[in-house]
């Protein structure tokens, strides 16, 4: 059985497969979504948002959901043979809102600032607790739909954010450094029995935007992005604001667009003028495709926020000079503009060499993690789809609220968008 993991945190999340923003310390009844500015970070949370169904193996047709709260102990099951059962109603099912045939509940609470997730090879979920400078595992042995346990597993870790298993180990992007869990007897965990090896210390250290994203990619290098130093200042240090490319050794490849370029910091450089995205994935055709928070203080309005770039080497997506101006799918043919704080120099003369993204959003929506569910547990509409967490925002006189919002993909590209949870 396939579930859609949800990490909940106190300023911002991503997960392995989404994530979303804080639950209060009080929780809210009805369907109203908290704005992000407004929730304490008492209480960290995992939740899971899984599909329900009938005796009879149909989508139930109660919504699970606070306008249509339970009011029994019966047990709603899914699909016969998935073996998950799905736990009773909780403060996660009064305060927040998914589709019918869906239901979300606490997974655990009490993490220090979660941040993405993975599922390891023993089919346990491992967690980035990035304020704990931890890797926690969280397992559900009994089925019962929520965590057992939290098993510290990594510890000493600076501000761990993304994390991958590759090869049989687990690779863990620090906010200075790529390091490699290796376990030496097979238990998943590395605090007994693990070696920890530094891949390379080759991308920047902390910053105004401190976390640290990785990848691999179908062609076995590892990606990793890393944030911008500020809001709209043009970096001097080129692995920010940007996704570069690495060797699974730390070593850059020598098909790297710019690796012979006579500024070091750009060697390892993929693909820049990415502010700062905190996710991205993988389609099962190679493509690369990003999510980008774009410059404040231009309004409530502006920038839209790119939530799909469609990312390839070489290329550059215009912060800090442009933007993509087209809410939602972006038509064909068009050219970002210049954000008019910021003047041309020779890294980008102009909006028209700047690539834009394929969809975007509302400003300020600050998406976290992304992730495209190609299982089959979920009905066909919801099949195939992004799923991207939102944090909200922070900045803004109309507070964008966070959610989970389901980007539509058709024919290999985004084309609308609708709010999951």
């Amino acid at each position: 059985m396939q579930k859609l993991i949800l990490g909940i945190a106190g300023s911002s999340l991503a997960a392995m497969l989404i994530a979303a923003c804080a639950m209060p310390a009080t929780p809210a009844t009805g369907p109203t979504a908290v704005p992000a500015a407004t929730l304490a970070p008492a209480t960290e949370t995992i939740t899971t948002t899984v599909p329900v169904t009938s005796g009879e193996g149909t989508t139930d047709t109660t919504a699970m959901t606070t306008t249509e709260p339970m009011t029994t102990t019966e047990t709603v099951t899914t699909p016969t043979g998935s073996g998950f059962v799905v736990p009773p109603e909780d403060e996660a099912s009064a305060r927040l809102t998914v589709p019918t045939g869906f239901a979300v509940r606490l997974y655990t609470t009490g993490l220090d600032e979660p941040r993405l997730m993975t599922v390891g090879p023993d089919g346990q979920l491992y967690v980035a607790n990035r304020g704990g400078g931890s890797i926690v595992r969280l397992p559900d042995a009994n089925g019962d739909g929520l965590a057992d346990e939290q098993q510290v597993v990594a510890s000493d870790l600076n501000e761990p954010h993304g994390l991958e298993w590759f090869e049989d180990a687990l690779y863990v992007a620090e906010t200075d450094q790529i390091s490699r869990l290796a376990d030496q007897n097979g238990d998943g965990d590395f605090e007994d029995d693990g070696e920890k090896t530094v891949v390379t210390d080759n991308i920047p250290a902390g910053g105004r935007h401190s976390s640290r994203t990785l990848h691999f990619g179908p062609d076995g290098k590892l990606y990793v992005a890393a944030g911008s130093s500020g809001n709209n200042e043009v970096e001097t240090d080129l692995r920010r604001a940007a996704i570069s490319r690495f060797n699974a050794d730390g070593t850059i490849p020598e098909d790297n667009p710019f690796v012979n370029d006579a500024e070091a910091t750009r060697q390892p450089v993929w693909a820049e003028g990415l502010r700062n995205s905190i996710d991205f994935l993988f389609l099962a055709d190679g493509r690369l495709w990003a999510n980008h928070n774009g410059s404040d203080e231009l309004g409530d309005d502006v920038p839209p926020e790119e939530i799909v770039i469609e990312v390839e080497g070489g290329q550059h997506y215009g912060w800090p000079y442009c933007y993509t101006p087209t809410l939602g799918l972006t038509p064909p043919g068009t050219t970002e503009v210049q954000d008019e704080r910021v003047a041309f120099d020779d890294r980008l003369t102009d909006c028209a060499q700047a690539v834009p993204a394929l969809f975007t959003d509302l400003a300020h929506q600050a998406p976290i993690g992304m992730a495209q569910y190609n299982a089959s547990a979920f009905p066909a509409d919801y099949q195939g789809n992004l799923y991207v967490a939102y944090h909200g925002s922070w900045n803004s006189s109309a507070p964008r609220d966070c959610k989970v919002q389901m980007i539509i993909v058709q024919d290999g590209a985004p084309v609308s968008g609708e709010p999951f949870l």
